[in-house]
């Protein structure tokens, strides 16, 4: 009889361990994630590119959305090793090369307006070369809104990120005084 209850003490035991450990178990096994809400980024201002080919040459122009504000354009050309670029401007003195590889549109883009043409010569090109042979020259472009300095001189920076505001701990966006958009402060790191 001491045997038989030595047995129903130690299954009792072993029951009770085994289920201590159930509820993280069961809780790792059901755990799940759900999100609601959301915090829309309007990031404003609209540019397009227009890209045309004639003759081994790229001809690009930019275009911002009439209600854009005013911005500067950058643009910048890829070719691999195969082919050499060599960059004109449609209009003398109207792009002008950057230390870091990008042509710089000279004027301010309002909104409704396209930059004068940038003209992108594809050299390298094959003696043989035949119709249906395939080439990539990848044209990229960037835009930054018109920044004004303490004197109110315009600038641009190109090292500006987006600031859509911050996101306090009730989940509301806030704008950030008078760094918004700047992508000076307003944001923690």
């Amino acid at each position: 009889m001491k045997k038989k209850i030595s047995y129903v003490i130690a299954a009792l035991a072993l029951t009770a361990v085994m289920t201590a450990g159930i509820g993280q178990a069961w809780a790792y096994f059901t755990t799940y994630a759900q999100a609601e809400g959301g915090y829309p980024i309007h990031l404003g201002d609209r540019t397009e590119i227009t890209e045309e080919f004639s003759d081994w040459t790229k001809h690009v122009a930019v275009t911002s959305d009439p209600e854009s504000a005013p911005a500067y354009v950058r643009v910048k050309a890829f070719s691999g090793s195969l082919y050499t670029l060599e960059y004109s401007s449609a209009v003398s003195g109207d792009w002008t090369p950057g230390d870091d590889g990008y042509y710089y549109y000279n004027k301010i883009l309002n909104g409704g307006e396209t930059t004068t043409g940038l003209n992108i010569s594809i050299g390298g090109i094959p003696e043989d070369a035949e119709d249906g042979d395939t080439f990539n020259v990848v044209v990229i472009y960037e835009s930054t809104p018109v920044r004004y300095d303490s004197a109110g001189a315009e600038y641009a920076d190109w090292n500006a990120l987006a600031d859509t505001g911050r996101i306090d701990a009730n989940g509301s966006g806030s704008v950030q005084g008078d760094n918004a958009g700047s992508g000076e402060g307003g944001g923690e790191s």
